[in-house]
């Protein structure tokens, strides 16, 4: 997981979106990694959105390589404010292009306000099959805590815990208004590894253009 998901829909919207992150170890031996999630989406009604992207894999010293593919649905469960807590779903399927893995995985996504605060957690139950892997259920926790300074400018703390993951590390997100229904929503940060088994560092990048 890349990245943490806000449970919300707004109808009549389109997007173009870029996400990249790079993992780094510090040792001489340790490879590097950078994956790349291009991206378009579009609400379906008020209470679905839908996504496709198209994922690419570099390595050091190679060239960039198309890797999966990906097909997205979020779901808006409650309207915002209804509830003490905000409510929705994410559905995601992956297949790898070059062997018979995939993964499907579905998401239970929370968010809290108070003041200006908020708090946003995905609770993740994964299922990855195929001929060319072990058939296996996992589980995962994407988490951000976020200070809504200005619209433009909101730093938080982000979580990221899996099977082989367990990262913490500062983020910042902005909306840039570029019109009356056009905006770029951008996300920068570097997620710390906390155990030998995830990337000392991971940088991610996310840009999306709504329209």
């Amino acid at each position: 997981r890349d990245r943490v998901y806000h449970p919300y829909v707004q109808p009549l919207e389109r997007e173009l979106e870029l996400r990249s992150s790079i993992e780094h170890d510090s040792a001489e031996d340790a490879r590097e990694v950078q994956l790349y999630r291009l991206g378009y989406g579009q609400s379906l009604n008020d209470d679905w959105f839908a996504e496709v992207y198209l994922i690419g894999q570099q390595e050091h010293g190679s060239a960039l390589g198309l890797e999966a593919f990906e097909l997205e649905a979020l779901w808006q469960l409650t309207e915002q404010g209804e509830y003490w807590a905000d409510w929705g779903a994410l559905f995601e399927f992956e297949k790898q292009r070059s062997s018979n893995s995939m993964e499907f995985s579905g998401a239970l996504l929370i968010e809290k306000e108070w003041g200006r605060w908020a708090g946003t957690a995905n609770l993740y139950a994964l299922y990855e099959f195929g001929d060319d892997i072990d058939n296996e259920f996992e589980t995962a926790l994407a988490a951000q805590l976020r200070y809504r300074f200005r619209r433009s400018l909101e730093p938080a703390l982000e979580l990221y815990k899996g099977e082989d993951t367990f990262g913490l590390g500062p983020v910042v997100t902005g909306t840039v208004q570029l019109g009356e229904r056009r905006k770029l929503y951008w996300e920068a940060g570097t997620i710390f590894g906390l155990t030998s088994v995830t990337a000392d560092q991971t940088f991610r990048l996310l840009l999306e253009y709504v329209f």
